[in-house]
């Protein structure tokens, strides 16, 4: 965990000391043995041979960043003892070390006097120590790479050490993009594409995703929902199955949002928004402790956003309220609650729908919906983390979760069939919550233990643990049906618009009730075994049911479904050198049903995955690069084909290659992005009951062949223009089929966008003003689709600006 300076040291170095103060006494490291082992470090940066050190030397060094800055090192070859080790990585560099009450071990100036002197270290870099859940990230942190992420393992192992692809987005790439969408801090991970505009559905190594993670609990909920940012701290993306410890999840991929926690040193930012089409987004972000002793602390995160669209009639407020409290039971108990409401209008929203083989071509301001459509997606949120270390190698964790999400939503689309040669095309009428009494209640449950141990040469780290999930849905809704007032037609030449919605007669109603209880126990043991390498397996038990009832216009009996599965994970890493290791796994996912086909269940999906890769941690650990190959099958696939009918495929496969970069590469340069090639993502077997609709060896909905991004950024390090940043990106997108029967496509396309910023330290103060434009070129193109056909068309040149403050 590293805190760079900013501007002239950044954060107050009292600052420093006092977060990592606490941090370190959660933490409760040990001092490594005095035993006498084997080193091989070779000469080069002191900050290098630090990090060896403490990897295979089991100490825990704490030091300020910019004292060993420019500093080399000798190296060492041979038998030592680690503290031997240290004395001869340090001699001649003007450092000395000593041991702290905790057991870390302090490296300073050797004319500096840390107990006497703490604004002495202004930064502060902390190797070797595994930290707790609930530590949090300093919100002055520029790097765009994370050596560690705990979403693969649930152990905060080093990516370089993963034996599978993971991807982290910082929270300052988020800050450079102005990202406020989930499509927006996805978009820099190689192999993700956006699903339905808007609604934050994505889709990963060729399947489709509507679930995610909050800070490793499942956040389930329907397919309209959406995530704000505004109390985001990065994203972290699991490529591939991750059901072994998360139970229900795509085998497409995991994504995991990490959420900013309260921290010990005060901080406030205030960012003001602004942009085109009327947008404006205010941002809040405090955070500090409550009493003298940092026992209590808290963080209260705001943001609220209006504006209009590109699109006639079109519109969006979003409101998002994060408060949070961590409570330091004791010196080795802390326990976090948190609580979240969200509130996200959209007004006018219209989809395009298909002409022949491709999106109509209407003007993207064209809007064949209607000005009373409207969609509102709120939820409320409340979890309890609580972490216990019995010792310094030992430590239960129990995590609660509930949420509620609640969707209401009434309009118009042009859906299917297709444009009629004359312009026509037919526009299908849709509600749902039509009594106010709707409901998606989310329970989570999760108890796990983590330990270190020894076993001769070997050393493992265990992670068993269960958890128990339940969703309880109700749904009332209306469209679809054959009154006369659920269908009309329009043109695409000579849109028509009603005043108001339909008026629902009461037997036009469908009503739905589902509870989804899941359970799992779950082990997995990493162990890190001589000559750099490091094997990891794990099992994990499912059982999952559906029950549920039906009644209305499209009512009728619900069948009931119970599965129960045990599914394996495996992995080897080598590592040969510091810079560079070799992967290999394989994974299996099971999911039950996301879907029901005429209320009757569809199969579960189960999903096999093989992987292998190379990855590289370069320029003293501030670049990271990995190339990955997998191949990933999945069966019984849901397929929407139509707005009321999901089918499932029996099986379908894609395979491809996918190269990921980020950090930095030269001081003040910093780069994010990726490529994925996947030739193959195809459907192997058309239908699980034995029909066949002429889809074997088609390609799948939504599943380019080539999928891109690249985004870098410049600051200038001092002088005049010290604080001036600018940068510029491209995301671009090969053609995607809509739908599995190869009959209509989106054209691919490319996005140029740019960014400047500068910031000023005035006092103890930050101030920021920034500026992007997304879609430079003012490309027109399809930024989402249906499976059945409709689409979105993507933003216009957009222009936003920003003002922060922060102290």
């Amino acid at each position: 965990m590293t805190l760079k300076n900013t501007f002239n040291g950044g954060l107050p170095g009292h600052a420093s000391v006092l977060v990592f103060g606490a941090l370190l006494a959660v933490s409760g490291a040990a001092v490594a043995d005095s035993a006498s082992r084997a080193f091989n470090i070779p000469a080069g940066s002191l900050s290098t041979a630090l990090n060896r050190l403490a990897e295979s030397g089991g100490l825990q060094l704490v030091y300020d960043a910019a004292i060993a800055e420019g500093l080399q090192s000798k190296g060492i070859s041979g038998n030592y003892t680690p503290e031997a080790a240290l004395k001869q990585l340090l001699s001649n560099s003007g450092l000395s070390y000593r041991v702290a009450e905790n057991g870390n071990v302090l490296i300073e100036r050797q004319q500096l006097n840390y107990k006497q002197e703490p604004t002495a270290l202004p930064a502060v870099n902390v190797v070797g120590k595994t930290p707790s859940s609930f530590d949090g990230e300093d919100p002055y942190n520029k790097d765009y790479m994370r050596p560690n992420a705990i979403t693969a393992t649930k152990t905060d192992t080093p990516l370089m050490q993963t034996p599978m692809s993971v991807k982290v987005v910082p929270q300052q790439v988020l800050k450079d993009q102005q990202a406020i969408t989930v499509d927006q801090a996805l978009s820099n991970v190689s192999g993700v594409t956006s699903g339905l505009g808007g609604s934050g559905m994505f889709f990963m190594r060729g399947f489709g995703n509507y679930n995610v993670y909050r800070d490793g609990f499942l956040n389930q909920s329907q397919w309209a929902h959406t995530e704000d940012l505004a109390n985001i701290e990065r994203v972290e993306v699991l490529k591939g199955p991750g059901s072994l410890l998360y139970g229900r999840s795509e085998p497409g991929g995991l994504v995991n949002f990490v959420t900013k926690q309260p921290l010990d040193t005060p901080y406030y930012s205030l960012r003001q928004q602004f942009g085109s089409f009327d947008m404006y987004r205010t941002s809040v972000d405090a955070t500090g402790p409550l009493t003298a002793n940092k026992d209590l602390a808290y963080r209260f995160n705001l943001g609220y956003q209006s504006n209009h669209s590109f699109q006639e009639f079109g519109g969006n407020e979003r409101l998002l309220v994060a408060p949070s409290l961590r409570w330091n039971i004791s010196d080795r108990t802390t326990s976090t609650l948190k609580l979240e409401y969200s509130d996200i209008k959209e007004m006018g929203l219209g989809k395009v729908p298909l002409q022949g083989n491709r999106p109509a071509s209407i003007s993207r301001a064209l809007n064949l919906g209607d000005p009373w459509n409207f969609q509102e997606d709120e939820y409320v949120m409340l979890s309890l983390n609580t972490e216990h270390a019995f010792n310094d190698d030992w430590k239960l964790r129990h995590r609660f979760n509930f949420s509620n999400h609640e969707l209401t939503m009434s309009g118009i689309f042009a859906g299917t069939p297709s444009v009629q040669p004359n312009g026509d095309v037919r526009r299908i009428f849709f509600a749902q919550n039509t009594d106010g009494g709707d409901y998606q209640h989310n329970f989570f449950n999760a108890l796990e233990l983590t330990g270190k141990f020894d076993t001769g040469a070997l050393k493992h780290t265990l992670l068993v643990g269960g958890d128990y999930y339940r969703t309880d849905y109700r749904a009332s809704s209306s469209g679809f049906g054959d009154g006369p007032n659920q269908f009309d037609t329009s043109n695409i030449y000579n849109p028509i618009h009603r005043a108001a919605p339909p008026v629902i007669p009461a037997d036009a109603i469908s009503y739905s009730n589902y509870s989804l209880p899941w359970f799992g126990l779950y082990a997995q043991d990493q162990i890190e075994l001589p000559y750099h390498v490091h094997v990891m397996g794990g099992l994990r038990y499912d059982s999952a049911e559906t029950t549920g009832t039906s009644s209305g216009l499209w009512g009728g009996p619900i069948q009931s479904t119970s599965e129960d599965r045990v599914s394996p994970r495996g992995g080897i890493v080598w590592q040969p050198l510091p810079e560079l290791s070799f992967y290999g796994s394989y994974t299996e996912n099971f999911g039950q049903s996301n879907a029901f086909m005429w209320n009757k269940p569809l199969p579960p999906q189960t999903a096999q995955q093989w992987e292998t890769g190379v990855k590289t941690e370069l320029f003293d650990g501030r670049f990271m690069a990995s190339v990955a190959y997998f191949d990933l099958k999945k069966q019984n696939v849901p397929m929407q084909v139509d707005p009321l009918t999901t089918k499932a495929i029996g099986a379908a496969e894609s395979r491809g290659i996918e190269f990921d970069v980020s950090g930095e590469i030269l001081p003040g340069w910093n780069v994010i992005g990726g490529y994925a090639y996947t030739p193959f993502a195809k459907t192997t077997k058309d239908s699980f009951d034995g029909s066949d609709a002429g889809n074997t060896g088609l390609r799948l909905n939504n599943a380019p062949k080539h999928n891109g991004s690249l985004w870098t950024t410049y600051e200038i390090q001092g002088g005049d223009l010290q604080g001036l940043k600018v940068g510029a990106g491209v995301k671009a997108l090969s053609q995607r089929e809509i739908g599995y029967d190869e009959s209509a496509q989106a054209p691919g396309y490319a996005t140029l966008n740019l960014m400047g910023s500068q910031a000023w330290k005035v006092g103890k103060s930050k101030i920021t003003a920034q500026l992007n434009v997304d879609n430079l070129l003012d490309k027109t193109y399809t930024a989402s689709i249906y499976s059945y056909g409709p689409t979105y068309y993507g933003a216009p040149r957009t222009f936003m600006g920003a003002i922060k403050i922060e102290y």
